[in-house]
């Protein structure tokens, strides 16, 4: 599978064309027996030819505009383009059509990104398991017969990457929706912190909490593709894990781990500590401080109501009732409640950093499960168990406002696992120098089992 940032450097060779890339991409997401139908909403297939004969264009004059000109991507189905209503995986009747591009879309056009089209999600992003009942859940690539779920909310995202539809994705990620995935799935995915990349014409969930992250294969692709849309790229320096200080957290990260991901987990510290990472295993009761935060659906219920009030009002039958159950929730808090809730997460930021402090990153498991298969989760009861327990660990880093990358953790052919590594606010060009040298350790380990 050719990564993101191969396809750029064999570009950039003249190894390959965008033209050939793109046409690869087409051709895997119009495949009979593959995922295009459920994991695209929209393909721009006449378009993405289009531009990606001007970007070969370009390129052959010595004038291409970024190391990214070129290269397939998708863009999530909550991302603004001028002229067509944003759905966000729902079928809401009424939705108004875009009057401009988002940001993000402008920034991937400005760079050249040839965007074969928008990924399906979880309806509005509320759900890290990625189901839709509206349009179909793409199967995961692993074992793909039994159809597991995908991981969401960015569910089409890491589909589309992993199976070759497009080299990199952008998602957004308010509890885990960019890195669940990308763990269920086998991939890379980097939470940025927020407010490093401009969410106009991003359709909110919580934008206390809202963050644009992106899918791909490895780091260096994911870090290329997030210096395309983030206000301001980062600049990775090598890192040795010799001197890496790292904290697990023993206080509820690691509980309820399936068989696989412990397996994958304590291979993967094995691993980083060979490596000459010093690991610290420590108790941080701070985050169990996060039930009482979240207990009555928290923020996220709270700001989701705001935006989805009038739509639950005048189309209810509308919406996946699963997500309709969550987003009800916020319409019990008050403003006052709100106000109170943000004070308690600013003071608990405030906590969790100092905590952190003599620590190069947090690491823990992305998610404590493997994908289960998308029939189990027709159980209401068992989809919300499964659904508390897939966005447990990632929900931390959107709640302390900092930065996050899960990497695969598991053996070829073994069921997809993600170790992630977190830090805090605005520590992103660190952190992502830790991940590429815990990635290089993992790759060289997991290989040789």
């Amino acid at each position: 599978m050719t990564t993101l940032w191969q396809a750029s450097q064999q570009l950039q060779a003249g190894e390959t064309t965008s033209v050939a890339l793109t046409a690869q991409a087409l051709a895997a997401i119009q495949a009979e027996q593959g995922e295009g139908a459920r994991a695209f909403t929209q393909v721009w297939a006449e378009q993405a030819q289009q531009l990606a004969i001007a970007a070969d264009a370009r390129r052959a004059r010595g004038a291409a505009r970024s190391p990214l000109d070129g290269v397939p991507v998708s863009i999530k189905d909550l991302f603004d383009v001028a002229g067509s209503p944003t759905l966000a995986g729902s079928r809401l009747p009424g939705l108004p059509h875009a009057t401009a591009d988002a940001t993000i879309v402008q920034r991937l056009l400005q760079a050249g990104a040839v965007i074969v089209g928008k990924t399906t999600m979880t309806e509005f992003a509320f759900s890290g398991l990625g189901i839709n009942p509206h349009y179909g859940t793409p199967a995961n690539p692993w074992r793909r017969q039994e159809k597991r779920i995908p991981g969401g909310s960015s569910s089409g995202a890491a589909v589309a990457v992993a199976d070759g539809m497009s080299a990199g994705s952008a998602g957004t990620d308010t509890g885990g929706s960019v890195r669940i995935p990308a763990a269920l799935c086998g991939l890379t995915g980097f939470k940025p912190s927020a407010s490093r990349i401009d969410q106009r014409g991003t359709l909110p969930l919580a934008p206390s909490l809202d963050s644009i992250g992106t899918i791909a294969h490895d780091v260096r692709s994911c870090w290329l593709l997030d210096s395309v849309i983030a206000d301001a790229p980062l600049t990775l320096g090598p890192r040795s894990l010799a001197d890496a200080h790292f904290l697990i957290p023993q206080t509820r990260v690691l509980d309820g781990l399936d068989e696989s991901v412990s397996a994958a987990w304590q291979r993967a510290l094995r691993i980083l500590r060979e490596a000459g990472a010093m690991l610290a295993e420590q108790p941080m009761p701070l985050l169990d401080e996060l039930d009482t935060l979240n207990a009555r659906g928290g923020i996220t219920a709270y700001e989701a109501w705001q935006w989805h009030q009038a739509w639950v009002e005048r189309a209810p039958a509308e919406y996946d009732p699963q997500v309709l159950l969550r987003i009800r929730r916020g319409s019990a808090l008050t403003a006052q409640d709100a106000e109170q809730l943000y004070q308690l997460r600013r003071t608990w930021q405030q906590q969790v950093s100092d905590f952190l402090l003599p620590f190069d990153a947090l690491l823990m498991p992305t998610v404590p499960l493997i994908a289960p298969t998308i029939a189990e989760l027709d159980d209401e009861e068992r989809y919300r168990e499964v659904n508390l327990l897939m966005l447990r660990n990632t929900s931390v880093i959107n709640m302390l406002d900092g930065c996050a990358i899960s990497l695969p953790c598991h053996t070829p052919g073994e069921a997809p696992a993600g170790l992630m590594l977190a830090s805090v606010h605005n520590q992103d060009a660190a952190l992502l120098s830790w991940a590429a040298a815990a990635e290089s350790a993992l790759q060289r380990g997991l290989h040789h089992e």
